[in-house]
C-alpha cells in the first residue's frame, strides 16, 4: 500500500490547496511544502529500508510491489513495483518538488490554490508513471501529468505562454498516442500467440513476434519518449515551454518530465523489445550524439537566459539517450547517475533564473553583467551549478558523463570521441552564461536584493546532493543496479552482432559458458542474458570465440534459450528438436542464478 500513497499524497495535498487558496494564499504553500516533505520522508525510508539489506529478493525483482485486478475483462490490472530505478526517480521527484514549491513562494501571487493543485497534480503523475506495471495504468499516469502542466504554462507563464503551452501539449499528446496504438498492438499480439489478453509488464515481455511488427511496435514508444526526453529533431517545444514557463514549471520540466522519456526508454522500449531495439542502435547513438552537439552550439546563441538553460538541457539529454543506446553496464550506470545529476543542476539554474526574472524583470542576457558585487551569493550559486553543468570533477555530472563515455567507447570510439566534444562546448557555454550574467560589462544599473536565507536553504541541499553523489557515486550505482541488470548488453552484441540480451525471470539456471580451447570461464565477465525461444528447441553452436556448451535456460515461465544473431556465415544456428520438458541435467551443465563467482571445468568438445 506504501506505493499507492506516494502517488495519492501529492494528489490529496493539491486538493487540499485548492480548497485552502480560497480562504488565504499563504495555506496553499504550507500545505503543498509540507504534502513534498511527507513525500521526500516516505521516500528516505524506502531507500534506508532497501540499502539496509531488505533488497529485492535476487536480481530483477521488485523492492515493493502492489497487483491486484482493475479491469479484469480486459485483462487491466493495478500493478505497482519499485526497484533501484524507481525508487531514486522517486526520491529525486520529492525533492525537486520540494523544491518547485519553494521557487514559487513569493513568484505566484494570482490562484495560488489552483496552481499548488495543478503542481502536485503534475508530481502524483509522474510519479505514477515512475511505478506502473501495467501499460495501461502506464498511459493513464504519462497522461495525467500533461494537463495540469499545460495549465501551469498556460496560466502563470510570460509573454509567449499560450503558444509555448499548446506546441507542449500538442507534441507530447501526439507522442502520447502514438506510443498507445504501440501499446494496443503489443497486447493484442500476445493475446493471438498466447491466448491471455493482458497489459501486464511482466506477462508482455518477451512475446514472440515478427520482427517487422516489433520495429512498428517499438517506434511507437520511441516516438513518446524520444518527444518527451526530448531528443533531435523532436525538440522544438522544449525551448518555448521552458523559456513561458513558470519557475515551479521549468524545475518540473528539466528535473522530471524529460525523465519520464528517459525512464520509457529503460523500463519499456529495450526490455519489451531487445532484438529491434538492438537493430536500432547505430540509430539511437547518432541521435544521441547530435543532440550532444546541438544543444551546445545553440545554448551559445541564446541571450535569453531560461532558453540558454533549455538547449543545455538537450545536450545534456543526449548524453542519457547515448548511454540507454549503448546498453552496457558502465553506460547505464551512467545514465542513472545523469538523470538525477541533471534534474538536480539543471533545475537549480532555473531556479536561480526565476529569482533574477522575480527581481530584474528580465531575461536578457544582454541586459545583465557585473551583478557580483550586487547579489554575490546569487553569483556563487550561478557558478557552482555552471562547473557542474560543465561536468567538473568531484561533482556528480562528472561522474555521469565519464561512465557514459567510457561505456560508450567500449561500442563505438567514434561515438565516444565525438560525444566527448560536448564537455568542450559545455565549458564554453557554462562560463560564457557566468561572465554574461554576474561580470563583464555593466550596462544597467541594478539595485536587486541577494539571496535570502529561506531561498539559499533549498540551494545548499541541491549542492550537497551534486557534491555527494560526486564523491559518493557508489550509492546511487547499487540502488539501480537491480533494475540495470535488465538492459547490460555485451559490446560484442553491439558492434558484432553477436549476442544480446533481454530480461530473465529470477529463477532462471543460466548455462555455463566456455572459451573454445581451455573449457573455463568467470561467469561474471560475460554479462549475457537472452531473449527467450519456444521451449523444445535445443541448441548448438559453431565457431564462436565465447560459446555456450549445447545448453539452453530452464525458466518458471517454460522458455527454453538462448538464441543468437550473427552477421556473417560462421555464425551458423542450428535447431533441432527435442522432447518436451526440462533439458537433461546429466549431460547439460548449468549455472544457478548467476551471482557467484566461480570458474568451472566442462568436458564438452
Amino acid at each position: 500500500m506504501i506505493l499507492i500513497w506516494l502517488i495519492v499524497i501529492p494528489l490529496s495535498g493539491g486538493l487540499l490547496s485548492w480548497a485552502a487558496g480560497r480562504h488565504s494564499n499563504a495555506r496553499p504553500r504550507w500545505i503543498s511544502l509540507t504534502t513534498m516533505i511527507v513525500e521526500l520522508i516516505i521516500a528516505f525510508c524506502l531507500w534506508g529500508e532497501y540499502v539496509g539489506g531488505a533488497g529485492p529478493r535476487g536480481p530483477g525483482m521488485w523492492f515493493v510491489e502492489v497487483h491486484f485486478p482493475w479491469i479484469p475483462q480486459l485483462g487491466i490490472s493495478f500493478h505497482l513495483a519499485m526497484d533501484g530505478i524507481s525508487l531514486l526517480l522517486i526520491v529525486l521527484t520529492a525533492l525537486l518538488g520540494i523544491m518547485a514549491v519553494l521557487s514559487s513562494w513569493t513568484e505566484i501571487g494570482e490562484k495560488v490554490g489552483f496552481f499548488h493543485f495543478n503542481l502536485l497534480f503534475t508530481l502524483s503523475g509522474i510519479t505514477g508513471v515512475f511505478l506502473s506495471l501495467d501499460l495501461f495504468l502506464f498511459y493513464f499516469f504519462w497522461e495525467l501529468m500533461l494537463l495540469p502542466m499545460y495549465f501551469l504554462i498556460a496560466l502563470w507563464g510570460h509573454e509567449r505562454r499560450m503558444y509555448a503551452a499548446l506546441k507542449f501539449f500538442i507534441f507530447t499528446q501526439l507522442g502520447g498516442l502514438f506510443m498507445l496504438m504501440a501499446i494496443l498492438g503489443l497486447v493484442v499480439i500476445h493475446s493471438r500467440t498466447t491466448g491471455n489478453l493482458s497489459f501486464d509488464y511482466m506477462d508482455l515481455l518477451g512475446t514472440s513476434m515478427n520482427p517487422g511488427s516489433a520495429m512498428l511496435l517499438l517506434a511507437g514508444f520511441l516516438t513518446a519518449f524520444l518527444v518527451k526526453l526530448p531528443a533531435v529533431p523532436v525538440h522544438t517545444w522544449l525551448p518555448d515551454a521552458h523559456t513561458e514557463a513558470p519557475t515551479a514549471g521549468s524545475v518540473v520540466l528539466a528535473g522530471l518530465l524529460l525523465k519520464t522519456g528517459a525512464y520509457g526508454l529503460i523500463r519499456f522500449a529495450v526490455p519489451l523489445f531487445p532484438d529491434a531495439s538492438l537493430q536500432l542502435v547505430p540509430w539511437g547513438m547518432t541521435l544521441g550524439v547530435i543532440g550532444i552537439i546541438y544543444g551546445a552550439v545553440l545554448a551559445f546563441a541564446q541571450t535569453d537566459l531560461k532558453r540558454l538553460i533549455a538547449y543545455t538541457s538537450i545536450s545534456h539529454m543526449g548524453f542519457v539517450l547515448l548511454g540507454v543506446s549503448a546498453g552496457g553496464e558502465i553506460a547505464l550506470q551512467g545514465v542513472m547517475i545523469q538523470i538525477i545529476c541533471h534534474g538536480v543542476s539543471t533545475g537549480a539554474l532555473f531556479m536561480l533564473a526565476g529569482a533574477l526574472q522575480e527581481r530584474m524583470h528580465t531575461r536578457d542576457l544582454v541586459r545583465m553583467g557585473g551583478l557580483w558585487s550586487k547579489v554575490p551569493r546569487m553569483g556563487g550559486v550561478g557558478l557552482f551549478f555552471a562547473l557542474a553543468s560543465l561536468g567538473l570533477p568531484g561533482l556528480g555530472n562528472f561522474i555521469a558523463e565519464f561512465l557514459i563515455l567510457l561505456g560508450v567507447s567500449e561500442v563505438s570510439m567514434a561515438a565516444a570521441a565525438l560525444a566527448a566534444i560536448g564537455f568542450i562546448m559545455a565549458t564554453v557555454y557554462s562560463l560564457w552564461m557566468v561572465w554574461r550574467t554576474f561580470f563583464g560589462e555593466q550596462r544597467e544599473t541594478w539595485s536587486i536584493p541577494d539571496y535570502s536565507l529561506r531561498e539559499m536553504i533549498p540551494m545548499a541541499v541541491l549542492i550537497a546532493v551534486i557534491v555527494w553523489i560526486g564523491l559518493f557515486p557508489q550509492a546511487v550505482i547499487d540502488t539501480a543496479r537491480s533494475g540495470l541488470i535488465r538492459l547490460e548488453r555485451a559490446p560484442q552484441a553491439v558492434m558484432k552482432g553477436g549476442f544480446h540480451n533481454s530480461m530473465l525471470d529470477p529463477g532462471c539456471q543460466v548455462p555455463l559458458f566456455h572459451k573454445e580451447g581451455t573449457g573455463e570461464i568467470n561467469i561474471q565477465n560475460v554479462r549475457l542474458k537472452f531473449p527467450p525461444i519456444p521451449l523444445c528447441q535445443r541448441l548448438s553452436y559453431k565457431s564462436f570465440s565465447v560459446i555456450p556448451a549445447e545448453a539452453g535456460i530452464q525458466c518458471s515461465s517454460g522458455f527454453l534459450g538462448p538464441r543468437f544473431r550473427g552477421d556473417d556465415k560462421k555464425n551458423t544456428l542450428l535447431q533441432q528438436p527435442c522432447q518436451r520438458g526440462e533439458p537433461d541435467k546429466e549431460n547439460l551443465p548449468f549455472y544457478h542464478n548467476g551471482v557467484t563467482e566461480r570458474k568451472t571445468r566442462h568436458d564438452r568438445p
